[in-house]
């Protein structure tokens, strides 16, 4: 997945070219060399922006939506929805051998927030859940474009998906064994 840009706005401050940004989610400093703006159809380098601008930087994988940048403070502005899934469809691989791609592929789309991935501990399904059908549709669409995997979603036997959070290791590792 190539070119990926992580859309920053700017709320306090100002922000100028090889400023040194804290990540407050992973606690590291991050140096930001290349800041784009962008107008209709084309993007260019700025050396600096101001409260209200929005800029992209180039993303790897590190930066998530709700992430907050500072230079050094410790805090985070909440509020990110994150909606619960209604709809949940198997992705099946017209080509097993692309399932390495596949799995990148659901991964890297499912970081952009609009659909969730889930894996069952008792299989090794990967299990797309989403809020409406067309979600589907899009990310497989996606999938080839991006990736060159053909997929389809088809209907599984989940209607609802939980997290399960435990402090207590040993008391997790047995809930899964029982699972």
């Amino acid at each position: 997945h190539r070119d990926r840009i992580a859309f920053l706005r700017v709320c306090s401050g100002r922000f100028a070219k090889g400023l040194k940004a804290h990540n407050v989610r992973l606690g590291k400093d991050t140096k930001i060399s290349q800041a784009l703006t962008f107008m209709a159809a084309e993007r260019g380098q700025t050396e600096e922006a101001y409260p209200g601008d929005v800029i992209g930087i180039p993303n790897h994988g590190t930066i998530r939506i709700g992430d907050t940048f500072t230079e050094g403070e410790k805090f985070a502005f909440t509020g990110i929805p994150n909606f619960a899934p209604e709809l949940f469809r198997r992705a099946q691989l017209r080509d097993p051998m692309k399932m390495k791609a596949l799995q990148k592929g659901l991964e890297q789309l499912c970081e952009e927030g609009a659909t969730q991935l889930f894996r069952p501990v008792n299989n090794n399904d990967l299990i797309l859940g989403a809020v409406g059908t067309l979600q589907f549709d899009v990310v497989a669409q996606r999938l080839r474009d991006e990736y060159r995997v053909d997929c389809v979603f088809e209907p599984v036997n989940v209607q609802t998906a939980r997290w399960v959070y435990c402090d207590d290791a040993k008391r997790e590792r047995e809930f899964r064994e029982k699972v």
